[in-house]
């Protein structure tokens, strides 16, 4: 079969009824070879003739969508200064759109001799490594249109493709733990019902476990480690891997939208599954292995003998710097949303992505060129602030438009429930949006993600159930995982029948859950925290690929109680808009003669004093947010209107009498979320007088009605 010269661009495989036109980026290759593979598995190799600006290309005649197909490149071998090609090694095309077949640990995957790495590995890894396919995709989205919500009006869903319905029993059993799983209306219903406006999905590009993680008899569960930026994880389809897995993810994607949930994709450029220089050699490696991965440098000059700069903690960075790594990372992000309709990105490790000469850079060339693409910079943009390194730390230094997962919250509310914080000041800026951390470069309370669990740690029960991690299935002796968890097991070390110790982390988790939900900036849920999920201790739960990551739905182990707390403090965020200010309080009136905007009150129903805020021992405080009106207009410039709320939170053992603050504009308030026994929802008080706020509980009051009274009251001027 003869092959045309093609065209350099698009990237990948791109079919048409005449041709198909394979264009690969490798500028110090020899040779390349476009390597189709029948029903049979028989190869058959065509050379890439044409060279042009780093890209070999040629276009082959006859091509069906569906074929699946492979790169070789030949070229030096000099391991010592980067050049690792090895035509003996089949290569994924980096551009490919789907991915036939899995990993096979097995030497042949290797470019060197194991034990050897500077010897080239003549073994074929063919038949040991996955495929790329040839895709066609005429799926038709219909009316389907993003959904644009504001940040301050979302709540986000963490959850993995599998993990969500591998026990659903309202979930077909064929279609559990795939895309299509996802989008039946048990689960996207069950979402709506619970209050929330995104999904974000644990990393669904192409990955694979690394070879030791296999050796140990396990798999890479939550796919942090990915090689394949275009390509939806092929495990996750229920309708095959010849590209079928492309129509199914669109299709999920469909399915939210018309629901009116976003998707937001858990994103992993900053390493790939080729790992450290002795890794598999998978893809970038046997094309570009100088062009894809940062370098150690001495004097801005590459160290020799050639060595991987690391600051993801999985052997390799990926140099976003070099032209061609950069343009894959944007190229990925504009197909994932132009051609699959996802809604946004949070970036995993997101400091590695900034480096410039190796230095976090704000200003750098990734961050730079996103902020100016017309399809990118109006997607949502999440940062993970940090990277394995000490000097990645960067919480609330990424510019705007992005907003950055908050691990200082996370910290801040687990330590104040725990009865560790040393005092409430810390508390109270967390409640209020983190201006600390915020306020200084425009940006809003919505900047900061807030979140007291996620994937990587333990989930909510067993924060409440373990003092220390246990994560000896894990196959490494209980050394992996942070041991810096912040959590209380009540008095118990994991689980037990102990109906005291029991009602009390059920109270705690629907402390911690309440908290999260009504604080200013945006909440993030982690899949099950809701029900109650536990994960028997285990904090780093990324090759448990069983029972013990997947949710549990039965009723019989779920804190149906906590799921209830956690849908009416986000029923009462989405009713009412003082519950998700888009700006800044100031602790000031809003209008003429108002009440202050917010107001920290003391137990005693006064303002709380300097002496207040300076006490290391104070467990309790109150925060009064005024609603008539908000500081923000409406669409049309109008005032926006609300009810005052206020909110108790108290991490003391002991009950605490607190007092309803005497003023004109809140008379009577009505209890509307409790996590303690008394007072019951639907109490109310008037203004002066007291109730019992018990030991370790929320209460959330509401204006039973509007007064707008003039006067002296409380926050007030005279």
């Amino acid at each position: 079969m003869s092959v045309w010269p093609g065209r350099n661009y698009p990237l990948g495989a791109t079919w048409s009824a005449e041709s198909t036109n394979f264009a690969v980026y490798a500028p110090r290759a020899s040779a390349v070879w476009a390597c189709l593979f029948d029903d049979d598995g028989t190869e058959t190799r065509h050379a890439l003739t044409e060279y042009t600006l780093g890209v070999w290309h040629g276009a082959v005649p006859g091509v069906s969508p569906g074929t699946l197909y492979g790169y070789r490149a030949e070229g030096p071998w000099d391991p010592r200064r980067g050049l690792r090609f090895n035509p003996a090694k089949l290569l994924l095309d980096p551009y490919t759109k789907a991915v036939s077949g899995g990993l096979t640990v097995h030497d042949a995957i290797f470019g060197h001799v194991p034990d050897e790495p500077t010897v080239a590995n003549d073994l074929d890894s063919a038949p040991y490594v996955p495929r790329s396919v040839v895709v066609h995709d005429e799926f038709d989205w219909g009316d389907d249109a993003p959904v644009r919500r504001r940040w301050r009006d979302s709540v986000i869903y963490e959850l993995h493709v599998k993990g969500m319905t591998a026990l659903h029993d309202r979930v077909p059993a064929e279609l559990r733990g795939t895309y299509a799983g996802l989008a039946t209306p048990a689960v996207v219903d069950y979402l709506v019902d619970l209050g929330v406006t995104a999904v974000e999905l644990l990393p669904v590009h192409q990955f694979f476990s690394e070879p030791a993680v296999v050796r140990r008899g396990l798999v890479n569960y939550w796919g942090y480690n990915s090689m394949g930026f275009f390509a939806p994880h092929n495990a996750y389809s229920s309708s095959g891997d010849r590209g079928q897995q492309v129509t199914e993810f669109k299709e999920m994607v469909r399915a939210f939208h018309r629901a009116g949930l976003e998707v937001i994709l858990d994103v992993v450029y900053n390493h790939t599954a080729e790992s450290e220089p002795v890794g598999p050699t998978l893809s970038f490696r046997g094309l570009d292995d100088l062009g894809y991965y940062q370098r150690v440098e001495a004097d801005g000059l590459p160290v020799v003998p050639d060595t991987y700069w690391d600051v993801t903690g999985c052997g390799n960075t990926v140099d976003a710097t070099h032209t061609q790594s950069l343009r894959l990372i944007l190229d990925s992000l504009r197909y994932w949303v132009s051609e699959m309709h996802v809604d946004g990105f949070r970036f995993d490790l997101m400091s590695a992505l900034t480096r410039t000469h190796q230095a976090v850079d704000m200003g750098s060339h990734l961050l730079t060129a996103i902020g100016q693409d017309p399809v990118l910079r109006h997607v949502k943009l999440v940062a993970e602030p940090w990277d394995a390194s000490m000097e990645g730390y960067r919480v609330g230094e990424f510019p705007p438009p992005w907003v950055e997962w908050n691990d200082q919250y996370r910290d801040t509310m687990r330590d104040f429930w725990r009865g560790r914080a040393a005092g409430v000041r810390t508390v109270a800026t967390r409640l209020a949006g983190s201006s600390d951390l915020y306020a200084d470069d425009g940006r809003s309370p919505y900047a900061s993600i807030n979140f007291v669990t996620s994937h990587d740690g333990f989930t909510l029960r067993d924060l409440v159930s373990y003092d220390e991690k246990h994560n000896e299935a894990n196959g490494e002796d209980n050394r992996d995982g942070t041991d810096n968890n912040r959590s209380w097991n009540c008095g118990v070390e994991g689980e037990t029948d102990d109906p005291d110790v029991l009602a009390l982390r059920r109270r705690q988790a629907a402390n911690l859950m309440a908290t999260l939900c009504l604080s200013s900036g945006v909440p993030m849920l982690t899949a099950g925290d809701e029900r109650g999920r536990t994960q028997r201790g285990n904090n780093n739960a990324y090759v448990q690929d069983n029972e013990l990551s997947w949710i549990d739905w039965r009723p019989d182990d779920a804190w149906l109680d906590l799921y209830e707390v956690t849908k009416t403090a986000l029923r009462l965020r989405r009713e009412h808009p003082a519950l998700r200010q888009r700006h800044w309080f100031e602790g000031r009136p809003t209008i003429q003669g108002g009440p202050k905007d917010l107001v920290w009150v003391h137990p005693d129903g006064r303002e709380m004093t300097g002496a207040d805020w300076d006490d290391d021992g104070r467990r309790t405080v109150g925060m009064f947010l005024a609603g008539d009106p908000l500081r923000y207009p409406g669409p049309r410039g109008e005032q926006i209107r609300d009810r005052a709320f206020l909110l108790w939170f108290n991490a003391g053992d002991d009950d605490v009498r607190v007092t309803l603050p005497l003023n004109t504009w809140v008379r009577r308030g009505e209890v509307v979320l409790s996590t303690g026994l008394e007072p019951a929802v639907g109490t109310t008080v008037r203004a002066g007088e007291q109730l019992v706020l018990p030991g370790r509980s929320v209460l959330v009051l509401r204006q039973e009605r509007r007064v707008r009274d003039r006067g002296a009251s409380l926050g007030g001027r005279d």
